[in-house]
């Protein structure tokens, strides 16, 4: 009978999905007298039988042949956990389930590690179907499931049973051969590599650098309405809360420079809509960072990301007065479309934009 690898090791773009084993014993052990309840079936309530399951329980799964419990790790530390079960090699199907810690839920973990297993079974694993089911109460595992390009199949009426009761559970399904479907949304982790530029998501580090690049600064000052008293404490706001907010429709980037030194900007993609294909990029860059190529540079970088995602076209819309952001435009292969009227927000009030637009290919 086929079965599944002991030593399977998966890598995804943050993760790491692998066995569980003795070197976990000390974050299990942190994890259950925590009260955090995310870890395989069977896992261990009290922490003397930790040693003894990581040993062996949790391994019955994969010697059955029936399933394999992975650890969802991410920079060394356990994030989730990811199991396949009631698997049919026979019919070629099995059952995807998932569990993500309290602490790290919201960063699209669950999607990534559902991906990256449901890609493995559909093509190394060899198994035709790979299905999922959610309660239909629980709004985010369903759109977990949908981000991962899983097919609503149906309702299975009081189909689960949890402490509180019975669950209609909403049933899943992906098929080797499905087309994959465009995932809607941003990872808060991801970063992008340019010739001299790290773009990253922005940290505590991060807020004297914004601070300084935004104080006082006439440049940033004259267009950005955002800036206006700017103080230290909207920075450190910005840096660990509200840059890391926008998901679906938008990410932030903090620019750093490959070789090191201080932080030279930043860069977001805003509104982007995942149906019709089209995102509006925008940057700011900190004066001590300007004439050097870097607007145009990370403005290349999001937009080629954006192509790979799926996207057909890219937008800047820039105040008419900018000549300067309307150069960096060009520069990065942009062509001028027309003159949006009273379109966007300056200090003071509204101003004319110029639409300036890449296509896919150009």
């Amino acid at each position: 009978m086929p079965g599944f690898d002991e030593q399977l090791t998966l890598k995804s773009q943050r993760l790491v999905l692998r066995p569980f084993g003795p070197r976990d014993a000390a974050q299990v052990r942190a994890i259950i007298a925590g009260g955090a309840e995310f870890l395989p079936p069977g896992a261990p309530g009290h922490p003397s039988m930790i040693d003894q399951w990581l040993a062996h329980g949790v391994h019955e799964l994969r010697r059955s042949g029936q399933g394999i419990h992975l650890a969802m790790v991410a920079d060394g530390v356990i994030v989730g956990a990811i199991s396949l079960f009631k698997t049919l090699w026979g019919a070629g199907s099995t059952e995807i389930g998932y569990g993500v810690h309290p602490a790290h839920r919201g960063r699209g973990y669950a999607t990534e590690a559902v991906r990256a297993l449901t890609s493995w079974a559909l093509r190394e694993g060899r198994l035709r179907r790979v299905e999922l089911r959610a309660n239909l109460d629980n709004a985010a595992s369903i759109r977990v499931a949908e981000k991962a390009g899983f097919t609503r199949e149906g309702l299975l009426r009081g189909g689960g049973y949890a402490n509180d009761g019975p669950h209609d559970l909403v049933v899943f399904g992906l098929l080797a051969g499905d087309p994959p479907m465009p995932y809607t949304g941003f990872h808060t982790g991801l970063r992008l590599e340019s010739e001299r530029l790290l773009l990253r998501p922005f940290a505590a580090a991060d807020a004297a650098d914004v601070y300084a690049a935004i104080d006082g600064d006439p440049e940033i000052g004259r267009w950005m309405p955002w800036a206006a008293g700017y103080t230290l404490e909207r920075s450190r706001q910005w840096c660990t809360r509200y840059a890391h907010l926008e998901v679906a429709t938008g990410v932030q980037f903090a620019l750093q420079p490959r070789r090191g030194g201080r932080l030279v900007g930043s860069v977001g993609v805003h509104r982007a809509d995942w149906e019709r294909g089209d995102a509006e990029i925008g940057y700011w860059i900190s004066p001590w960072a300007r004439r050097r190529g870097y607007a145009t540079e990370a403005t290349r970088a999001v937009s080629e990301h954006l192509f790979e995602r799926g996207f057909h076209r890219v937008h800047m819309v820039i105040a008419e007065g900018n000549l300067a952001s309307q150069a960096v435009a060009r520069k990065a292969g942009f062509t001028r479309e027309g003159v949006m009227r009273r379109a966007l927000p300056v200090p003071g009030g509204m101003t004319d934009a110029v639409l300036f637009s890449l296509l896919r290919g150009e």
